[in-house]
Protein backbone atom coordinates (compact mmCIF):
# COMPACT_ATOMS: atom_id res chain seq x y z
CA UNK A 1 0.00 0.00 0.00
CA UNK A 2 1.61 3.25 -1.14
CA UNK A 3 1.73 6.05 1.43
CA UNK A 4 1.27 9.44 -0.21
CA UNK A 5 1.41 12.76 1.62
CA UNK A 6 -2.09 14.26 1.51
CA UNK A 7 -2.44 17.23 -0.86
CA UNK A 8 -1.65 20.51 0.86
CA UNK A 9 -3.96 22.67 -1.22
CA UNK A 10 -7.03 20.75 -2.32
CA UNK A 11 -10.78 20.81 -1.86
CA UNK A 12 -12.25 19.45 1.36
CA UNK A 13 -13.20 16.01 0.08
CA UNK A 14 -9.81 15.39 -1.52
CA UNK A 15 -8.12 16.50 1.70
CA UNK A 16 -10.26 14.22 3.89
CA UNK A 17 -9.79 11.24 1.58
CA UNK A 18 -6.06 11.97 1.35
CA UNK A 19 -5.59 11.97 5.13
CA UNK A 20 -7.66 8.81 5.58
CA UNK A 21 -5.62 7.01 2.90
CA UNK A 22 -2.38 8.31 4.47
CA UNK A 23 -3.27 6.75 7.82
CA UNK A 24 -4.47 3.52 6.21
CA UNK A 25 -1.09 3.24 4.48
CA UNK A 26 0.71 4.13 7.71
CA UNK A 27 -0.96 1.23 9.53
CA UNK A 28 -0.06 -1.11 6.68
CA UNK A 29 3.57 0.06 6.79
CA UNK A 30 3.80 -0.74 10.51
CA UNK A 31 2.96 -4.37 9.70
CA UNK A 32 5.25 -4.75 6.68
CA UNK A 33 8.19 -7.11 6.92
CA UNK A 34 7.10 -8.84 10.11
CA UNK A 35 6.41 -12.52 10.60
CA UNK A 36 2.98 -13.68 11.81
CA UNK A 37 4.32 -14.40 15.31
CA UNK A 38 5.67 -10.83 15.54
CA UNK A 39 2.34 -9.40 14.37
CA UNK A 40 0.65 -11.43 17.12
CA UNK A 41 3.06 -10.18 19.79
CA UNK A 42 1.58 -8.08 22.56
CA UNK A 43 4.75 -6.10 23.02
CA UNK A 44 3.69 -3.48 25.54
CA UNK A 45 2.63 -5.43 28.66
CA UNK A 46 0.22 -5.54 30.36
CA UNK A 47 -1.73 -4.63 27.21
CA UNK A 48 -2.81 -7.48 24.92
CA UNK A 49 -2.81 -5.10 21.92
CA UNK A 50 -1.08 -6.45 18.79
CA UNK A 51 -0.44 -5.18 15.29
CA UNK A 52 -2.59 -8.01 13.90
CA UNK A 53 -5.37 -7.04 16.30
CA UNK A 54 -5.12 -3.40 15.17
CA UNK A 55 -5.39 -4.44 11.53
CA UNK A 56 -8.43 -6.61 12.26
CA UNK A 57 -9.96 -3.75 14.26
CA UNK A 58 -9.41 -1.38 11.33
CA UNK A 59 -11.42 -3.75 9.11
CA UNK A 60 -14.24 -3.80 11.68
CA UNK A 61 -14.26 -0.01 11.99
CA UNK A 62 -14.30 0.46 8.20
CA UNK A 63 -17.24 -1.95 8.00
CA UNK A 64 -19.12 -0.27 10.82
CA UNK A 65 -18.90 3.33 9.65
CA UNK A 66 -18.91 2.99 5.86
CA UNK A 67 -21.24 0.04 5.47
CA UNK A 68 -23.51 -0.18 8.52
CA UNK A 69 -23.84 3.51 9.37
CA UNK A 70 -23.29 5.32 6.07
CA UNK A 71 -24.91 2.84 3.69
CA UNK A 72 -27.36 1.19 6.09
CA UNK A 73 -26.12 -2.30 5.21
CA UNK A 74 -26.87 -5.24 7.48
CA UNK A 75 -23.21 -6.28 7.63
CA UNK A 76 -22.43 -8.57 10.56
CA UNK A 77 -19.18 -8.17 12.51
CA UNK A 78 -16.28 -9.78 10.71
CA UNK A 79 -14.52 -11.15 13.77
CA UNK A 80 -17.46 -12.14 15.87
CA UNK A 81 -18.59 -15.33 17.56
CA UNK A 82 -16.09 -17.63 15.82
CA UNK A 83 -13.22 -15.67 17.35
CA UNK A 84 -14.97 -14.41 20.47
CA UNK A 85 -17.84 -16.60 21.71
CA UNK A 86 -19.10 -13.92 24.11
CA UNK A 87 -19.76 -11.59 21.15
CA UNK A 88 -18.16 -8.89 19.07
CA UNK A 89 -14.72 -7.75 20.31
CA UNK A 90 -13.81 -5.19 17.65
CA UNK A 91 -11.31 -7.57 16.09
CA UNK A 92 -8.67 -7.12 18.76
CA UNK A 93 -8.74 -10.63 20.22
CA UNK A 94 -6.86 -13.24 18.22
CA UNK A 95 -7.58 -16.92 17.86
CA UNK A 96 -4.98 -19.51 16.85
CA UNK A 97 -6.43 -19.35 13.32
CA UNK A 98 -6.06 -15.56 13.00
CA UNK A 99 -3.57 -14.65 10.28
CA UNK A 100 -2.15 -11.49 8.79
CA UNK A 101 -2.80 -12.64 5.22
CA UNK A 102 -6.52 -13.13 5.87
CA UNK A 103 -6.85 -9.97 7.99
CA UNK A 104 -5.07 -7.84 5.38
CA UNK A 105 -7.28 -9.15 2.57
CA UNK A 106 -10.44 -8.51 4.59
CA UNK A 107 -9.24 -5.01 5.51
CA UNK A 108 -8.54 -4.21 1.85
CA UNK A 109 -12.01 -5.49 0.90
CA UNK A 110 -13.59 -3.24 3.53
CA UNK A 111 -11.60 -0.25 2.25
CA UNK A 112 -12.86 -0.99 -1.27
CA UNK A 113 -16.45 -1.10 0.04
CA UNK A 114 -15.86 2.16 1.90
CA UNK A 115 -14.60 3.92 -1.21
CA UNK A 116 -17.53 2.66 -3.26
CA UNK A 117 -20.08 3.70 -0.62
CA UNK A 118 -18.55 7.17 -0.34
CA UNK A 119 -18.10 7.84 -4.06
CA UNK A 120 -21.73 8.69 -4.79
CA UNK A 121 -22.35 10.70 -1.62
CA UNK A 122 -21.83 14.36 -0.82
CA UNK A 123 -19.93 15.28 2.36
CA UNK A 124 -23.04 16.87 3.84
CA UNK A 125 -25.22 13.84 3.11
CA UNK A 126 -26.48 12.28 6.34
CA UNK A 127 -27.37 8.82 7.53
CA UNK A 128 -29.43 7.84 10.58
CA UNK A 129 -27.30 7.19 13.64
CA UNK A 130 -28.23 6.61 17.28
CA UNK A 131 -31.51 8.52 17.09
CA UNK A 132 -29.98 11.36 15.10
CA UNK A 133 -28.04 11.86 11.92
CA UNK A 134 -24.37 11.73 11.00
CA UNK A 135 -22.79 13.26 7.89
CA UNK A 136 -20.19 11.69 5.64
CA UNK A 137 -17.94 14.64 6.59
CA UNK A 138 -18.19 13.64 10.26
CA UNK A 139 -17.50 9.99 9.44
CA UNK A 140 -14.37 10.90 7.47
CA UNK A 141 -13.16 13.09 10.33
CA UNK A 142 -13.88 10.38 12.89
CA UNK A 143 -12.08 7.75 10.81
CA UNK A 144 -9.01 9.97 10.42
CA UNK A 145 -8.89 10.37 14.22
CA UNK A 146 -9.46 6.62 14.72
CA UNK A 147 -6.59 5.70 12.41
CA UNK A 148 -4.27 8.40 13.77
CA UNK A 149 -4.79 7.12 17.32
CA UNK A 150 -4.18 3.52 16.32
CA UNK A 151 -1.17 4.41 14.18
CA UNK A 152 0.34 5.84 17.37
CA UNK A 153 -0.29 2.50 19.06
CA UNK A 154 1.24 0.75 16.05
CA UNK A 155 4.37 2.95 16.32
CA UNK A 156 4.94 1.80 19.89
CA UNK A 157 4.18 -1.84 19.09
CA UNK A 158 6.53 -1.91 16.08
CA UNK A 159 9.36 -0.22 17.97
CA UNK A 160 9.06 -2.76 20.79
CA UNK A 161 9.05 -5.66 18.31
CA UNK A 162 12.10 -4.81 16.21
CA UNK A 163 13.19 -1.26 16.99
CA UNK A 164 11.78 0.21 13.76
CA UNK A 165 10.67 3.82 14.15
CA UNK A 166 9.39 6.50 11.82
CA UNK A 167 7.53 5.91 8.60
Amino acid sequence: MQRLVPPMNADERTTLEGWLDFYRATLASKCEGLEDDQLRTASAPPSALTLLGLLRHAAEVERNWFRRVLAGEQALPIFGPADHPEGHDGGFELSPESSYEVAFRIWQDEIAHARANCAARRLEEVSPYMGGEVSLRWIYTHMIAEYARHCGHADVLRERIDGATGV
